[in-house]
């Protein structure tokens, strides 16, 4: 099938960074990774994750996006810079970038009768135009199986740790989804999410043994690891969606809902993560506060490992 062409191209872009990234296992330039990776300075490029139809035979059209940067976070606000259309500018999209990739993070539902139309969502990053074109194309298609191998719970092969028959993650958040809130007031966060234990709890090993010595651990260890391979079992965050993420803290502090693949960070693609353990009656809880007024989006992510759901949480900051 087609997304499996696409994924193997991915594998093989990925697979030419892995090639840099041996070339400079000696240490690590100035502003770039040992991947080869800039620090920051890049842009972002939307990116079109494919289709799914809906029951009474309206479709989803899903995007993400990735950010180039290995650390640097944009902001993007809703505008000319940040725009999905035909349909109205803000149709869901964030406007806070975290580094790498970000896959499956809104859709836009379309009719039945879409056909040979498009869905387009244009992201401009220090005059760099980068754009995204939804189609129904049959390529596009895609299916939980594909989502969950997208996400890395089939392995970095795909296919593979019997996830077949996940369900996504049931989620509920407490509390309104729009909020009023004064800066330097923490608030409160509280959520609830069971899971069906499809795909089983796994950790992405470590491709080369850790060290106590920093100066071993200088190149990130991705080994090789070439597509998306991710730790599974449920997992819940809350990161910022839109707003931004600089202005505003969490305690306890989440971990990266982003890809990064270098051994030992705190993110579900990291080798050596695991999921933490899940609280007492499957309730998250946190603190959220915000430094400077403005209107802010917070997602809450229930995750495991290969579908997800979300909420997102408005906040009015005086």
């Amino acid at each position: 099938m087609q997304e499996r062409k696409n994924r193997l191209v991915s594998c093989m872009a990925i697979g030419g960074v892995l090639a840099v990234g041996v070339f400079l296992a000696v240490g690590e330039w100035r502003g770039v990774s040992a991947q080869g990776i800039p620090y920051d300075g890049q842009d972002a490029t939307p990116v079109y994750e494919g289709w799914r139809e809906n029951p009474d035979g309206s479709f989803d059209l899903m995007f993400g996006y990735f950010n180039r940067n290995q650390e640097q976070e944009l902001d993007i606000p809703i505008g000319p810079n940040n725009n999905v259309e035909p349909g109205g500018q803000d149709q869901g999209q964030p406007t806070h970038f975290l580094p790498r990739r970000n896959r499956f993070l809104f859709s836009v539902r379309v009719p039945n009768d879409f056909g040979s139309k498009e869905i387009v969502w244009t992201l401009i990053t220090d005059g760099k135009k980068n754009t995204a074109y939804g189609t129904l194309h049959p390529d596009y298609h895609a299916d939980d199986i594909v989502v969950m191998n997208d996400n890395g719970a089939g392995g970095s092969g795909g296919g593979g740790y019997n996830i077949n028959n996940n369900t996504a993650p049931v989620l509920t958040v407490e509390g309104p989804l729009s909020r009023t809130a004064s800066v330097g007031e923490p608030i409160a966060l509280a959520a609830g999410a069971t899971d069906d234990g499809i795909p089983e709890r796994r950790v992405v090993r470590l491709t080369l043994p850790w060290t106590e010595d920093p100066s071993q651990n200088r190149v990130a260890r991705i080994g090789s690891r070439c597509c998306a391979d991710s730790a599974s079992g449920l997992r819940l965050s809350w990161f910022v969606y839109s707003g931004k993420a600089a202005n505003v803290t969490f305690d306890p502090p989440q971990f990266d809902t982003w890809e990064d693949y270098r051994d030992g960070r705190n993110s579900p693609w990291s080798a050596g993560w695991e999921p933490p353990p899940v609280p007492a009656n499957n309730r998250w809880t946190a603190n959220v506060t915000f430094s400077e007024p403005g209107t802010y989006v917070v997602r809450t992510l229930a995750h495991d490992g290969g579908l997800m759901s979300w909420e997102n949480i408005t906040f009015n900051v005086k």
